[in-house]
């Protein structure tokens, strides 16, 4: 993990365009602006885990019969 010391008002730069600002700092709290193209997802933590956890136990549904399958499909 790279670790990084920022005031107020300073940023941070990943890659070419994103951009992390401390916009305020209170109360053990930091307050961060960030500037994303639209098509990077940006989660706090704990929905992005949330998200992962969603994500596989889709994933492991079980599997459907073939012919189950096949009584779905019009005859013809």
């Amino acid at each position: 993990m790279l670790v990084l010391t920022r005031r107020r008002g300073e940023a941070i730069t990943i890659g070419p365009n994103i951009r992390v600002v401390v916009l305020d700092i209170k109360g053990g709290q930091i307050r961060l602006g960030i500037e994303a193209p639209s098509t990077v997802e940006i989660h706090r933590d704990e929905i992005c885990v949330r998200i992962q956890e969603e994500n596989q136990s889709a994933a492991c549904t079980g599997v459907v019969p073939l012919a189950a399958f096949r009584r779905l499909l019009p005859t013809g």
